[in-house]
Parts: structure tokens; C-alpha cells; sequence
């Protein structure tokens, strides 16, 4: 896997878009030690309701098992673009 990217002031449902037009699994990990498999609703859930604590957004990472879905996490990240959904 790839080097982790650094997730902070995201929009969830934009981010949630982008995810799901990533073609390889991607991962969420809390610095708690937690990983979620972001393909997965049930792990969106749970991985977003960890992430969200009282309204504010904390700090996570993000793996990725494919390099062209971390780069398309990476402009989402620092330009806000969001792949349109097919």
C-alpha cells in the first residue's frame, strides 16, 4: 500500500463522492489505531461517526491500495474537486 494522506476540513458527502469512484479499497485509520474500509457503507458509518466528535471533524488518514485513487483523494483534499458520479 501507499503512503498515508492526511484528511482535514473535508466535506462528507463530497468526500463520500469521491470515494466511491475510487476503483481499489480505501482506508480510513484514526490515530487511535482504528482502520475502516471506506468501500464499505457499514464501515463509512462507523468510521465517519469515530472521525465526526461533537460536531468537529478530527484528524484521519487515508490509505489506498490503488496510486491513481490516492491522487484523486489528493485533489479532493487540497482543491476540493470531486469526480463526477457515473
Amino acid at each position: 500500500m501507499s503512503k498515508e494522506l492526511r484528511l482535514h476540513d473535508i466535506d462528507v458527502a463530497d468526500f463520500l463522492k469521491t470515494v466511491e469512484s475510487c476503483e481499489g479499497n480505501v482506508y480510513l485509520e484514526t490515530e487511535e489505531g482504528d482502520c475502516f474500509n471506506l468501500k464499505s457503507k457499514l464501515s463509512q458509518l462507523v468510521g465517519l461517526t469515530n472521525l465526526i466528535k461533537g460536531g468537529i471533524i478530527t484528524e484521519a488518514f487515508i490509505r489506498c491500495e490503488n496510486p491513481s485513487d490516492e491522487s484523486k483523494l489528493f485533489r479532493f483534499n487540497l482543491y476540493r474537486e470531486v469526480p463526477d458520479k457515473q
